[in-house]
């Protein structure tokens, strides 16, 4: 089991995107997490044993802006055990506004990047450092079958907080991690040189406006 990950900020509590194990886990459909439906791809590869974390010397050569490592989420389980973090810290208004978390079914106005629709997202990986405070999500305000993945980095500058697009879709990115045995999984992704060269999509950085303050 993996160790929970914390960081404790002055004035502002415990950070982690590491959650606990939840009874609720049990009623959900073995293809969902937190609602949305996850890619089959990932199911695919999960089932496989080929979603397995291709080195860092890869992820940094997708991502070069992304300097902390992370670690695949490589169970169905963890994935939702994870990704139910963004609903604990996306209720917390100062925590919220850190890591750049809002919630697309109580705002008045689209949730865009460099914010993260936590209604609308699913984790995939997480800081394997203790105190780094970054991820890897679905984006699924793009697509429902095919999300595109986004990263965030709660620390760095100049983009403290923000969530940038790594890959257009999740095909595209499974693609140019290079994963062992993968290409036994057809895929219609671009060359991983495509993926590198994909600009950070822009967005307010404005909070999102709500309806009602956050719980």
């Amino acid at each position: 089991m993996q160790k929970p990950h914390q960081h404790r900020c002055p004035n502002r509590g415990t950070l982690s995107y590491v959650n606990r194990p939840n009874n609720d886990e049990r009623s959900e459909a073995p293809t969902h997490a937190r609602g949305p439906v996850l890619p089959g791809l990932l199911i695919e590869l999960i089932a496989a044993g080929q979603w397995r974390h291709p080195g860092d010397e890869v992820v940094h050569a997708i991502m070069p802006w992304f300097k902390d490592p992370v670690d695949l989420l490589t169970g169905l389980d963890q994935i939702r055990r994870e990704s139910r973090a963004l609903d604990r810290l996306a209720d917390d208004e100062s925590t919220a506004r850190i890591f750049r978390l809002a919630r697309g079914g109580s705002a008045t106005e689209p949730v865009q990047l460099p914010w993260l629709d936590v209604d609308l997202a699913i984790l995939i990986a997480v800081n394997r450092i203790p105190g780094d405070d970054v991820a890897i999500a679905l984006d699924y305000r793009t697509s429902n079958s095919d999300p595109q993945v986004v990263a965030g980095d709660a620390w760095s500058a100049p983009h403290r907080g923000d969530w940038r697009t790594v890959a257009p879709t999740f095909s595209a990115f499974a693609a140019a991690l290079n994963l062992p045995g993968h290409g036994t999984i057809a895929t219609s992704a671009p060359p991983r040189s495509a993926i590198a060269s994909t600009p950070a999509a822009a967005g307010t950085r404005s909070p999102p406006t709500t309806t009602s303050p956050p719980g």
